[in-house]
């Protein structure tokens, strides 16, 4: 079977998979409406991540703005991604057996479940495989143009999340201890350089511009998650992510020192441990890392299909394409939203002996976070839209959220196009035109970690505070999330909304 036919069958396979992973009773997740709504707010960056995702979002409206397709470009991202696995084991002079080899291995792995969610995290693995494979096209050729496809690779990752700046640290040291050191005297390394940093440039400048948000977001991450960050939970998790077909990773490390057509690529040895070694010294999330192993998938197909070519040795190749698979199966109903929230909870110990309960906050919950983030969304948008048709002053009224989820989730499902739910959370707190119009009523929608039921602190201000309702789904991370029509106000809510947000930015800076 002609090779092209084998990879059309594996990229329909990965296609067909994310359709039958998905249980209709989950929206869609909290951090897809953020990036979503950014496309309302085009920009060179965001308090959030950077501008690339905020392109795509754009793409997605114009196309119709459809949960279809807010689905199938982080699964096009993983098609790319498997694509170019495959053209490494190619270039690398790998035969039919290490193609799907490492097809099955990246198919069957963690990026199946980072897949599902339209998050920047399935286009950050897409840039690191790219970059690594530009750079391995660069030592077999010699071809400088590789490495601009390698620049070109770093800028649109750097465009898509700051995480690849950690890729660029694990490799320079890398290629120092090897004989491919010798770029670092080529002009065209640094040609490619500036390339890269001519590329980011607009986003660099943007964050002058703005004083460097992301670096107010990455001490507000480290105080609020990155504290509960444990460095030996850190390198347990990465046991996890390709477990199936972790023994390729290890076959790949040990190729670049036993296999000759792998000694060139050497600096990739020092590069997993150096990149690892950063990650872990930071702190950082389990999941930040797993860019870094598609590339080693190529290497370890490569030196497997070399050892495993002569006499019974041949038939253990059935057994190694079997074992990701195999080893995914128990796992579909774990880490997948294929069983709904109730049959979950009856599960849960099985979430809770891999660690998929515990959240941001540290703590176990009863469904995994992004389970929970995926649902009420819809639940609140109805309400709100009902509540907002009740309204007879509509011209006056603002739909006013305390997070980003909530804002997110009214303005994605909404009947009423003309509805714009604001927060002063995360990236809408630069979207407020609170000289638009004069406000005369709100819509609040309350956290549910707010424990002022009784709005004690607008009463005075309006008129009337009605309850209207709140998110009832229980296993809802915004269940209990209250609604409540703060009618008349007898102030400017204008210049209060106005001073409130002058202090949100100090107090966030």
């Amino acid at each position: 079977m002609p090779k092209n036919y084998l990879l059309c069958f594996f990229i329909l396979l990965k296609f067909a998979l994310h359709y039958f992973l998905h249980n209709g009773e989950y929206d869609l997740h909290r951090d897809e409406y953020l990036h979503l709504d950014q496309a309302e707010h085009l920009a060179w960056g965001y308090t959030s991540v950077p501008p690339f995702t905020s392109w795509i979002s754009w793409l997605i409206m114009v196309l119709g703005n459809s949960v279809f397709w807010v689905k199938f470009f982080p699964i096009l991202f993983g098609v790319l991604t498997l694509v170019l696995v495959w053209k490494t084991v190619e270039t690398l002079g790998g035969g039919v057996f290490a193609l799907c080899m490492s097809a099955v291995a990246i198919i069957f792995s963690v990026v199946l479940r980072l897949n599902i969610l339209y998050q920047p995290n399935s286009a950050d693995v897409l840039f690191w495989t790219l970059f690594y494979f530009a750079f391995i096209k660069y030592l077999k050729t010699d071809n400088p143009r590789w490495l601009m496809y390698a620049a070109l690779a770093f800028g649109l990752g750097f465009l898509n999340k700051y995480n690849i700046f950690f890729q660029l640290l694990g490799i320079l040291p890398a290629i120092l201890l090897t004989d491919s050191r010798k770029i670092f005297i080529k002009p065209t390394f640094y040609v490619a350089l500036l390339a890269g940093l001519l590329l980011i440039a607009p986003n660099l400048i943007w964050q002058y511009v703005n004083d460097f948000p992301v670096f107010t977001h990455l001490r507000a991450l480290n105080k609020t998650q990155l504290v509960n960050v444990n460095r030996m939970d850190f390198l347990k998790e990465q046991l996890v992510f390709f477990y199936g077909s972790a023994f390729l990773i290890i076959t790949g490390l040990v190729g670049f020192f036993r296999y000759e057509p792998l000694r060139p690529y050497r600096a990739f040895f020092w590069t997993f441990f150096f990149t690892l070694g950063i990650f872990t010294f930071f702190k950082a999330k389990a999941y930040y890392a797993i860019g870094l192993y598609p590339v080693y998938l190529s290497f370890g197909s490569v030196y497997l299909e070399s050892l495993l070519k002569k006499g019974w040795l041949y038939y253990l190749r059935i057994a190694a394409l079997a074992l990701p698979i195999i080893a995914l199966l128990p796992l579909i109903r774990v880490v997948f939203p294929v069983d709904s929230p109730a049959e979950i909870q009856k599960n849960g110990q099985a979430f809770k002996d891999l660690n998929l309960l515990r959240w941001e906050d540290g703590k176990n919950h009863p469904l995994p976070q992004d389970f929970a983030d995926m649902l009420g969304w819809s639940e609140l948008a109805a309400k709100v839209d009902s509540l907002y048709e009740k309204v007879e002053d509509k011209e006056h009224t603002l739909i006013y959220c305390d997070n980003y989820g909530q804002a997110g989730a009214i303005n994605y499902y909404s009947r009423h196009p003309e509805i714009k739910a604001v927060s002063m959370n995360a990236d809408y707190i630069n979207w407020m035109d609170l000289d638009a119009f004069e406000i005369k009523n709100l819509i609040l929608v309350q956290d549910p970690s707010d424990t002022d039921k009784e709005r004690t602190d607008e009463r005075p201000i309006f008129q009337s505070v009605t309850y209207e309702g709140r998110v009832e789904n229980p296993f809802a991370r915004e269940y209990d999330a209250r609604i409540y029509l703060l009618k008349g106000a007898k102030t400017s809510i204008n210049d209060i909304l106005k001073s409130d947000m002058a202090e949100e930015r100090k107090e966030y800076q």
